[in-house]
């Protein structure tokens, strides 16, 4: 278990960033190993984009079929998801074994946040998603979400 970080802390990033959450789900479970097989190797494509931070992945985390990734921009991740190694090979796949016959699907949903305009709390926690992707960063213990809003660190 992550050791925590005793407090209250909250996350800070520099600019626009964008959060992309993409997750999958088996609907036949009675092909399992067919759907597991079109859904690939997420594994792959994370440490892919850990190898290479120039394409633009802030910080992934996982959660059972769910991925959140942080990206400094949208452009970064339209770019990723053009890109024949290792994202377009995977999505062929995908298409080729579980698109047309339903054995498994994919959803996504992607967040452009604009400076100022997102608000995180940790307390008593070890830095996660926002933080991970930008500063973990102290506030006080009066802090309240409306006041982290405009400025992370009150």
């Amino acid at each position: 278990m992550a050791k925590y970080t005793p407090g209250r802390y909250t996350a800070d990033i520099d600019g626009e960033f964008v959060v992309f959450i993409i997750g999958a789900r088996v609907n036949k479970p009675w092909r399992l190993v067919k759907a597991l097989r079109a859904l690939g190797n997420l594994k792959k494509m994370v440490k892919h984009l850990e190898a290479h931070p120039e394409k633009g992945m802030l910080h992934q985390e996982t959660a059972g079929f769910t991925s959140i990734q942080y990206w400094r921009s949208f452009e970064a991740l339209e770019a990723f998801a053009h890109d024949p190694d290792p994202h377009l090979e995977q999505w062929r796949t995908y298409t080729k074994l579980a698109h047309r016959t339903g054995e498994a699907g994919i959803w996504h949903e992607t967040y452009v946040i604009a400076p100022g305009k997102y608000e995180v709390i940790y307390d008593n926690m070890p830095a996660r998603g926002l933080a991970r992707a930008g500063r973990h960063v102290a506030v006080k213990d009066s802090s309240r979400a409306r006041g982290r809003l405009s400025s992370p660190t009150s």
